[in-house]
């Protein structure tokens, strides 16, 4: 048995079970990925994959739970060699943050502004995408932390840790008769074309709950990952929006006039995704703590081994 047999399991279940797909990808041979686990299934003596011709349908049952400590075993060594890379490179490297765009746009600045400063040396990357994109980043390695709101059933194989509260506003053009009608309900939300994220509707998303939960049905003409894209459309006069509070800057946002809605929408937690049984580089803490002060190195040590125990 060997890494790189692990590595093509892994990478075969990560492709469909198309072993044509996972040669690509790891820049291989299908032949050779296909005779190596082979060899695997021989050395451990079970089937892992179900076989219909040339065609693979399906993962057996003791082939998932060897998938499953293959997973694993390929997490350490990539622990292994991260190890290395941070005594030899000290205070170096790489950094890949996967995100929203609103969390990129509008909370990560001024974090990273003081990141950058103390690890002049170390390259940050961020990689914008929904809740779901976020959490696949994390379990496949591309991304090193996920910070997003929650989303419980694209997260469960992952740590999570709560960094804090925030909540929704409904923005409008200048003028809009929406501004004089106070106080503000769903009700007349409902009255006028809305734009909102893609995510706002949901299964469990504050915003589909809130119009749920009154029986009302919202005319929805436009949704955007972008809170930018939102707030240029409102602009246009196309609808009114709903959006994160902290994506409304009044010193850039002449165009457009923002209501307060927290009695309408229940606030969402951003939360510190990470993979489970990670080794993080001591600047990963660092970062951790410098947007989430209360998440200091010992806490999300502790997390990370309370997950790897159960």
């Amino acid at each position: 048995m060997n890494l790189n047999q692990l590595r093509y399991l892994r990478e075969v279940a990560r492709n469909g079970l198309k072993v044509s797909e996972a040669a690509e990808t790891l820049f291989t041979s299908q032949p050779g990925i296909s005779k190596q686990i082979r060899l695997l299934e021989e050395e451990l003596g079970v089937t892992i994959l179900v076989r219909n011709g040339k065609r693979i349908a399906d993962i057996t049952e003791p082939g998932r739970i060897v998938l499953k400590i293959a997973e694993r075993m390929l997490r350490d060594a990539d622990n292994l060699r991260t190890v290395g890379r941070e005594f030899k490179a000290g205070g170096s490297g790489t950094l890949v943050i996967a995100t929203t765009h609103t969390q990129a746009r509008y909370a990560l600045p001024p974090v990273v502004s003081r990141f950058t400063q103390r690890y002049p040396k170390v390259r940050l990357t961020l990689r914008e995408g929904s809740p779901e994109q976020i959490a696949t980043l994390l379990r496949d390695g591309t991304a090193d932390i996920g910070i997003a709101t929650e989303s419980d059933e694209a997260f469960t194989e992952l740590v999570t840790l709560p960094c804090a509260k925030w909540t929704r506003s409904v923005i409008t053009p200048l003028k809009h008769p929406l501004l004089n009608a106070s106080p503000l309900t769903l009700e007349k939300i409902a009255a006028h074309p809305l734009i909102t994220y893609d995510f706002a509707f949901t299964a469990n998303s504050p915003i589909k709950r809130a119009f749920d939960d009154a029986g009302i049905q919202p005319n929805v003409v436009l949704t955007a990952i972008a809170a930018d894209i939102i707030k240029a459309y409102v602009e246009m006069g196309m609808g009114i929006g709903i959006l994160a509070k902290m994506a409304f800057d009044p010193a850039r946002d002449h165009g457009i006039r923002l209501i307060n809605a927290d009695h309408l929408f229940a606030a969402s937690t951003t939360r510190i995704a990470l993979r489970r049984n990670a080794w993080l580089r001591g600047y990963i803490y660092d970062f951790i703590e410098l947007f989430a002060p209360r998440l200091k190195r010992d806490v999300v040590e502790t997390a990370l081994k309370d997950t790897a125990l159960s």
